[in-house]
């Protein structure tokens, strides 16, 4: 299970920005991604996580349910 905890940037008593670790286990290779190349890593959870694997160390974009399922409803052409 994916923990969310404040982020130590946000201020005061605002609880601006939260952040989440994703444990290395949690990703794996997207099936959209060539077999030798192994592009984009994907990890799914209540927020999915997608990542370039030869740039691991720039992040990670991430999506709530709503905004995955569509953006996957458009990639397959739907």
């Amino acid at each position: 299970m994916i923990q969310w905890f404040k982020s130590s940037y946000s201020g005061g008593d605002n609880d601006c920005v939260e952040a989440a670790h994703i444990p290395d286990g949690r990703w794996h290779t997207a099936s959209y991604s060539q077999s030798e190349a192994a592009w984009v890593e994907v990890a799914e959870g209540p927020v999915t996580a997608v990542r370039d694997t030869r740039h691991r160390e720039l992040g990670a974009l991430f999506f709530g349910t709503d905004a995955w399922r569509a953006f996957l409803a458009s990639a397959k052409g739907a």
